[in-house]
């Protein structure tokens, strides 16, 4: 019994660092609907910014000080991060703003780097908490008793400025109707700058509080970014309460699962979200209208004519270019060009449910990866041709996008973005922890092609084939029907279905055919490389794959094929010096702030601005 209580102090003073980030994460997205991926960051700064101050204030009063300083601190620079790189990009489509936060992550990972070095800090003991309380002959750390005192207390105040004082009112307005509040007068981008300020705190406390028990490293950001947002919707996205309440549940259920069943902890909280969400689509104390529309990618559109003589014209000569290229340059660059190949249908797979569905899925890699290990798989154990193994590739990933778009269709919004994460974790889980038949942390190995694909060139033409056929077969569905039945249902779910569509239907087949297009990418991987690991399945590969469709420009066919070949080639080079996310970072958001429509969107609108400042009227798209 002792036992038990002692992991459960535990599990409730982990909390409360998590509670803090959380509800800052919520806070900020309730107001200004941003998916703030640099929450995280915020995290990590108030930590290292702590641990600064403690070195240099001395005593109880200095490590609190500390404490309440690096939030403050945190808060302010997220007010810079608000007025320079958000609030420029504020009438850009909602989910189109991640990209900039994730271009915050890069700058702040290195300006960290440059600040403390790459060395981990430990975080001093708190004066007058050292030492533990044994309860029932169980220690349990004082300072953990000490956050969990605490926690209850900056809940109480949070409550009582939302519900008790007129900025909280306003901050409740905005949360459920930011339009009426602006037509009400109130000064939407200075409640916004509060409110990004308050919650940028919040996370800065977060991580202060936290540097006696964890101290502070640079992967603190990531390790906790997927914790916060499984939090955030598991609570409810918006409450503070449900916040509070989440925290708790996952912190308290990750202890015991540590203690019980190990293997559990990689995928845990991810269980626990799918079944909170199964059961309340929109969490535990979430609202419906919270949820709103916010995976929507903008305002509905026009139907997207096909591409005129012009852009045909410069896609047969890219395409004839690329088709010299193993002659006028190096191996490395055919190989370079082969992965772009490969990234770029990935990226239009994602392009598909996205720009034409306005279905935002943070899991897409799962698909990716899950056909890279399907044939990795029948090559490894069944001794498959590569023929087949190609085959079954697209089936077996297909296959998999049907039954998590079956489950996480019911949904819409942030919470089906994040429904899809959980699934495609359990994916990854699955592939990283079953050693014995899928090979665990060390992959699968030796995955070669027939040895009439085993030339470097050769392989290039064959990946340039099925890949530009793979991205081609996906522009023609869509201007096809079905393509302008997917779009009719992003636009207006209700009109469409009074003219006859089965919205959901339509949604779950873009959604399987997105997935095997995804898995058609994989196999080409695992047979271009030779070999494939979980890292194929992580969250990071599909945070690429939705960078560079927002960059390359979602409301353009082209847009995740040129993201996809534009990052990947600056990436390349960039990453040869010693600070380059600071640099891709900064590269990011001004591409964001310059280019809102993406680069191919913001091209097509310069050219028909030109054209029709010249009296001239386009004749065709330029996707």
């Amino acid at each position: 019994m002792g036992l038990f209580i002692a992991q459960l102090l535990t599990g409730l003073a982990n909390a409360a660092a998590l509670f803090l980030v959380a509800s800052g994460l919520s806070l900020i997205f309730g107001v200004t609907r941003i998916v703030n991926f640099a929450h995280g960051s915020f995290y990590m700064l108030g930590a290292f910014i702590g641990y600064s101050l403690m070195q240099v204030l001395p005593g109880a009063v200095g490590f609190w000080s500390s404490i309440l300083l690096a939030g403050l601190a945190v808060g302010f620079i997220g007010v810079i991060v608000e007025l320079l790189v958000l609030r420029p990009v504020y009438k850009a489509p909602e989910l189109f703003q991640l990209v900039a936060t994730f271009g915050v992550i890069l700058v702040i990972q290195d300006l960290a780097l440059m600040i403390w070095g790459a060395e981990d800090v430990l975080g001093p003991r708190a004066p007058g908490l050292k030492g533990v309380i044994r309860i029932m002959d169980e220690p349990v750390p004082k300072f953990d008793l000490a956050l969990i005192a605490i926690t209850p207390f900056v809940l109480f105040a949070l409550w009582y400025l939302i519900s008790k004082t007129r900025v909280g009112v306003l901050v409740r307005a905005a949360t459920q109707d930011r339009e009426m509040v602006g037509a009400l007068g109130v000064n939407q981008s200075w409640l916004f700058t509060g409110v990004f300020f308050l919650g940028a705190a919040l996370a800065g406390l977060g991580g202060a509080i936290q540097l006696p028990k964890g101290g502070a490293d640079l992967l603190m950001d990531f390790n906790i970014l997927a914790s916060i947002f499984v939090v955030v919707v598991i609570g409810g996205m918006g409450s503070l309460p449900g916040a509070y309440i989440a925290a708790v549940l996952i912190s308290v259920l990750n202890v015991f699962g540590v203690a019980y069943i190990p293997q559990s902890t990689l995928v845990l909280m991810f269980v626990v979200m799918a079944v909170v969400l199964t059961v309340r689509p929109y969490g535990l104390l979430g609202r419906e209208e919270v949820a709103g529309e916010h995976g929507q990618v903008g305002e509905p559109e026009q139907p997207i004519k096909p591409a005129g003589r012009s852009a045909r014209i410069l896609v047969l000569v890219f395409l004839i270019a690329l088709a010299c290229l193993p002659f006028v340059a190096e191996p490395f660059f055919t190989i370079l060009a082969t992965d772009v190949i490969v990234f770029c249908l990935f990226a239009a797979s994602l392009h598909f449910i996205l720009g034409l569905g306005g279905l935002v899925s943070f899991g897409h890699a799962a698909y990716f990866g899950g056909g890279a290990y399907v044939a990795a798989l029948l090559v490894n154990y069944a001794d498959a041709p590569m023929e087949l193994a190609f085959l079954m590739a697209p089936i077996g990933a297909g296959l998999l996008a049907a039954i998590i778009g079956w489950l996480c269709l019911r949904l819409s919004g942030v919470y089906f973005a994040m429904l899809t994460l959980a699934l495609a974790q359990l994916v990854w889980s699955l592939v990283f922890q079953w050693d014995e038949f899928t090979g665990g942390d060390d992959g699968l190995v030796d995955i070669w092609p027939p040895d009439y694909l085993s030339d470097t060139t050769v392989y290039f033409y064959f990946t340039m084939v099925v890949g530009i056929g793979g991205i081609i077969l996906l522009r023609h569905m869509a201007h096809t029907p079905f393509g302008y039945a997917l779009r009719a249902s992003r636009d207006s779910v209700r009109q469409a279905e009074a003219t006859g569509i089965h919205t959901k239907r339509i949604q779950w087949l873009a959604f399987s055919v997105a997935g095997a297009l995804a898995g058609l990418a994989g196999a080409l991987f695992v047979f271009s490389k030779g070999s494939v690991f979980p890292v194929e399945l992580e969250i990071a590969k599909s945070f690429d794959g939705l960078i560079v469709v927002f960059l390359g420009g979602v409301k353009t066919l082209s847009g995740g094929v040129v993201g996809a070949a534009a990052l990947t080639l600056v990436q390349d080079y960039i990453t040869r010096f010693e600070y380059w996310r600071l640099a891709l970072g900064l590269l990011i958001i001004v591409v964001v702030i310059i280019a809102p429509k993406g680069i191919v969107g913001s091209f097509r609108a310069l050219f028909e601005n030109r054209l029709g400042s010249a009296g001239d009227k386009p004749t065709g798209g330029t996707q």
